[in-house]
């Protein structure tokens, strides 16, 4: 699928076309696509505009190290002040020492990109814009209301409350998801306590008033672009949830918006990024 141009293109059937080959964006790779399809033109901001991009910024997210912080109150208070001002001033940090291995976050990357690059026929059992669904593969979720789709599949877990049954999980990644899973709620709860901290309150506060009751995991996944200057993985945004705790690639990509100049949040290997949600914001 190439797409047409101009007033011949019919943006309603080249949507549905893509949706209906449960293939997603790989699936265009793998067919062999040379050109984007419209559906993907960016047309909200130029990609190229260098004002999009301060790579070479000496201005860098926070970087916040949690060693100690269970053991010692001096270290742990210091760490509280540190997320309170990062929260405050970017509502983004990295964090660091955060007790999950990096054998374990690594494996999560691979077993994502397992699953995205295996055979598309066993993908497509996995295709589906079914909200009651716990396992959820698509590409761009709200593909039928944005103005452009990003160059982008999903997979997503639905896990807490109730988290999907083990056989459920797709085969190549199913035991990593469950062991990072476990890994990561752990880490959030010490997350919420820090963030209670930091806001004045009682220790558990957050946990107290259920906000550690729903979870997703969202395992992104971006092609390889034949024209890269034409589209984009991730269109500007806010995140509607509490908080979200994002694993980057050593590829990088991510950019937050800071003092109105997009920053690159440089990856590093083991850290974790802590990105303040609406939800959040609205309650602080």
């Amino acid at each position: 699928m190439e797409g047409g141009t101009g007033l011949d293109y019919d943006r309603k059937s080249a949507v549905k076309e893509f949706d209906d080959s449960k293939a997603g964006v790989q699936g265009l790779i793998e067919n062999g696509v040379t050109k984007v399809p419209q559906m993907f033109y960016c047309q909200q901001y130029n990609i190229n505009d260098s004002s999009v991009n301060e790579s070479n910024s000496k201005v860098s997210v926070p970087i916040i190290d949690l060693t100690g912080i269970h053991d010692d109150h001096v270290l742990r208070d210091g760490v509280v002040r540190k997320v309170q001002n990062a929260c405050e001033k970017w509502g983004f940090f990295q964090v660091i020492n955060h007790e999950i291995s990096t054998h374990v976050l690594d494996e999560m990357i691979k077993g994502t990109c397992r699953f995205h690059q295996q055979d598309v026929m066993i993908r497509k059992e996995y295709y589906t814009r079914d909200p009651s669904k716990k396992v959820v593969y698509v590409s761009n979720y709200s593909l039928y209301h944005d103005p452009s789709a990003n160059w982008r599949d999903s997979l997503g877990f639905l896990m807490a409350p109730n988290p999907p049954k083990p056989e459920d999980f797709p085969e190549l990644c199913r035991d990593i998801v469950m062991e990072y899973s476990e890994k990561i709620m752990r880490f959030a709860s010490t997350l919420l306590e820090l963030l209670s901290e930091a806001l004045g309150l009682n220790r558990g506060h957050l946990k107290e008033i259920g906000c550690d009751e729903g979870f997703i995991i969202l395992c992104h996944y971006y092609p390889p672009c034949p024209e890269p200057e034409l589209t984009i993985g991730n269109s500007n945004h806010t995140d509607n949830d509490f908080i979200t705790i994002l694993l980057q690639d050593h590829i990088g990509g991510l950019q937050v918006l800071h003092d109105n100049k997009w920053i690159d949040v440089t990856p590093i290997h083991g850290a974790l990024v802590v990105n303040i949600g609406d939800l959040l914001q609205c309650s602080a």
